[in-house]
């Protein structure tokens, strides 16, 4: 059964984490799971693993990331990092990748739009996402020594801030693991 999300929750309690159910408002859902599902998100991971392998190819980590309006499936936004390609600390693929969505949609919130990234995002990306004020991010790779949305950290669902985020971990994390993990071997052999 596919139905749209109208604002009503119907019996549904209310998510744990204060407005996340309100990220769900206009989408659609299947069955009573207001929550999009790995699976919904695998193309546009492939899309972002493409553009880690780029990243890979100038020496960068290889991270690639996706803005997508959920709406109609449009890609506002693709980049993969290049911090050592342009010597800027703050060039993580999710930062440009939420730049270029801005600039394409003529304002700096990106509501109604998904980040998909192929490592889970540290503090400054989480943190730019919420401030665009991202509805969802979803991440291939879990980093539990800098990951901001649930491994080390979860700024998408802290109470204190003034936004929220629904967060789907585990998107073609095999392969997103493995572009990582080649990179970094074949570093150290060097």
């Amino acid at each position: 059964m596919v139905r749209r999300y109208d604002g009503d929750l119907g019996g549904m309690r209310e998510r744990p984490i204060r407005h996340a159910w309100k990220a769900c408002r206009g989408r659609l859902l299947v069955g009573s799971n207001p929550t999009l599902s790995a699976m919904e998100f695998s193309p546009f991971m492939e899309i972002a693993l493409a553009e880690a392998q780029a990243a890979a190819e100038h020496g960068d980590v290889p991270v690639g990331a996706v803005v997508v309006r959920l709406v109609d499936g449009k890609i506002l936004g693709r980049r993969h990092n290049e911090r050592e390609e342009t010597g800027d600390p703050t060039a993580h693929a999710e930062v440009l990748a939420l730049r270029d969505a801005a600039s394409v949609v003529g304002s700096w919130r990106l509501d109604g739009c998904a980040l998909v990234v192929t490592l889970e995002p540290c503090s400054m990306c989480a943190g730019a996402a919420l401030a665009a004020r991202i509805d969802t991010v979803a991440f291939g790779a879990a980093d539990p020594k800098a990951g901001a949305c649930g491994s080390l950290y979860n700024l998408a669902a802290d109470p204190r801030l003034n936004h929220e985020m629904l967060v789907v971990p585990g998107v073609k994390a095999d392969q997103a693991g493995s572009v990582l993990t080649t990179f970094f071997a074949q570093r150290r052999a060097r």
